[in-house]
């Protein structure tokens, strides 16, 4: 609960800070802030929502962004070392979140029968096949949506911790034992550590992306005329 209080005040200092005194030859900190800003904005909600519709969404977008990336990213800082969404709660809070944006933006379009069938009703299909698709679309795109996305992200930062931890004690407990084997071993442990550290990194920041951006596609989803 502390790593997310302080990822909310670490990145509304930060953007805060980088627009607060706006030039039209921009410093180092306000170009950091439109480069961080403009990344969410043109490359996710611009090309995923579409042009007329993706602006209202941006400040959400760019906020669930970088307060997972961050969150995550607590995960390669000494003396936290953990990432916050490596706890399945924290993830399916989050999620849920999102579930009732995409879906509140959905019902606001179509009203609440119009996007209940646009989500459980496919185009297209013959009505002899309703039975089985409309039951399987609301599943789909009603209820498991909101799970899969908290998992990807929670299995991801987990299985992370989880391999650094194995890696790094296992590779002190080999070197203890002071047989030559183990501790060659245990050093090779210790550099797979590392090399997985810097793969977690990459990792962190593509679950902040991917979560964003199926965000993103969700709502496009909402707003669509149909699926």
């Amino acid at each position: 609960m502390v790593q997310l209080v302080l990822a909310a005040i670490l990145v509304f200092g930060f953007l805060f800070v980088a627009a607060r005194r706006r030039a039209l030859v921009p410093g180092k900190l306000q170009f950091a802030g439109e480069g961080a800003y403009g990344f969410v904005r043109n490359s996710v909600a611009r090309d995923i929502i579409g042009g007329h519709d993706f602006q209202k969404f941006v400040p959400y977008l760019v906020t669930v962004f970088f307060f997972i990336l961050v969150n995550n990213l607590f995960a390669s800082i000494p003396f936290i070392q953990f990432p916050t969404f490596s706890r399945a709660s924290m993830a399916y809070a989050l999620a849920g979140m999102s579930w009732l944006v995409y879906n509140a933006v959905g019902v606001a379009k179509h009203g609440p029968l119009g996007y209940l069938k646009l989500q459980s009703v496919p185009s297209g299909v013959s009505p002899a096949m309703y039975p089985l698709l409309v039951p399987l679309e609301f599943f789909s795109n009603i209820l498991v949506r909101p799970v899969t996305l908290a998992l990807r992200l929670f299995c991801n930062m987990f299985a992370g911790h989880i391999l650094l931890v194995l890696f790094a004690t296992g590779g002190l407990y080999l070197i203890e034992t002071a047989s030559p084997v183990n501790v060659v071993a245990g050093s090779l442990a210790w550099v797979l550590a590392i090399a997985i550290s810097f793969l977690e990194i990459l990792v962190q920041f593509l679950q902040a992306y991917v979560f964003t951006l199926l965000n993103a596609m969700y709502i496009q989803g909402a707003l669509a005329d149909e699926h």
